[in-house]
């Protein structure tokens, strides 16, 4: 039983950290006052698109080289939605990996060509020091993203 009471004081302790103080901001206020699952918009994204929406979760990935872009984990495993903005607008720093963000913007659809998708990857690649190998890219490649207008980092 004391085990299960030290676990439970862990995971207190653990969400009153990462909720107290206040968010760093990045880019405008947020406006939109309830949050969209991010499992939400994947299962029906057809009412989503151009819509804007808040959503939130940890960021599990940030652009190394200009911090345009972040990568924030859905509700269901597996899943992220990738957050972009302007180069320049708004620059979202390395060092907020695992931290906990919302964030406000537009969700899009982009469709790419093969072509276009073997680029992307490759770019997205290179920004992370990573190898891709274009075999792996079969066809067009459809997917989701926010283009973000704003952010709070906790």
């Amino acid at each position: 039983m004391k085990l299960g009471k030290v676990i439970l004081t862990l995971v207190l302790l653990t969400a009153v950290t990462l909720y107290s103080g206040d968010p760093k901001k990045f880019g405008k206020d947020l406006t939109v006052k309830t949050t969209t699952k991010i499992s939400e918009i994947y299962s029906n994204p057809s009412q989503y698109i151009g819509k804007k929406v808040v959503i939130e979760g940890h960021i599990v990935d940030v652009c190394a080289k200009r911090g345009c872009w972040m990568e924030v984990k859905s509700d269901k495993p597996g899943q992220t939605m990738r957050v972009k903005v302007n180069d320049g607008e708004i620059v979202f720093p390395l060092d907020k990996k695992g931290s906990w963000a919302k964030v406000e913007g537009e969700v899009q659809e982009l469709k790419l060509t093969k072509e276009e998708a073997i680029e992307f990857y490759q770019h997205k690649a290179e920004e992370q020091k990573q190898k891709f190998d274009p075999k792996t890219v079969t066809g067009p490649v459809t997917f989701y993203q926010l283009k973000g207008f704003g952010a709070e980092i906790y």
